[in-house]
């Protein structure tokens, strides 16, 4: 995760606030935070831009990539322990009040899936996870990993 810090002024504020929307446009943003500085003629805005190290702006928006189908790309099961983990993200981003891509992504979430994660060091191995993401939500995911596990061997025949 890396922060950008853009300052608009009021006045002759169309040079800054083309380069921060220019910047928005090309880059995957996870948080914006905002604050108006008064100070008469020198006013201005500022904006803190937190986004993810090198990703690009998120699939699926107009003009922006194609959107993929995750229940294409991932087979059966794997898409069943998807949907469970993007229900889990849907929980977490309303009682945080955030927008669901800010908990993890659509990509972050598949890659969990794929790459079978069962261990913090495991899920630290995923693009864009950094330390303030494990930290702040590593157990509880890792929980419905445990469990979604768990019912999947419960479920499983017994062998011969």
């Amino acid at each position: 995760m890396q922060l950008k810090l853009f300052i608009v002024p009021v006045k002759d504020l169309a040079a800054p606030e083309a380069e921060m929307n220019a910047f928005l446009r090309g880059h995957r943003v996870l948080a914006v935070k905002k604050e108006f500085v008064p100070d008469g003629e020198n006013s201005f805005w500022t904006f803190c831009v937190e986004h993810l190290e090198g990703a690009t702006s998120p699939v699926g928006l107009p003009g922006r990539g194609p959107k993929v189908d995750y229940r294409e790309v991932l087979n059966e099961s794997d898409f069943a322990l998807f949907s469970k983990l993007r229900d889990w993200r849907k929980a977490v981003a309303e009682k945080e009040a955030i927008p669901v891509y800010a908990v993890l992504s659509n990509e972050q979430l598949a890659a969990i899936v794929q790459k079978k994660v069962s261990t913090k060091a495991a899920l630290k191995e995923i693009e864009g996870v950094g330390e303030a993401r494990l930290e702040k939500y590593s157990e509880a995911l890792l929980q419905v990993l445990t469990r979604a596990s768990t019912a999947a061997t419960d479920k499983s025949p017994p062998t011969p």
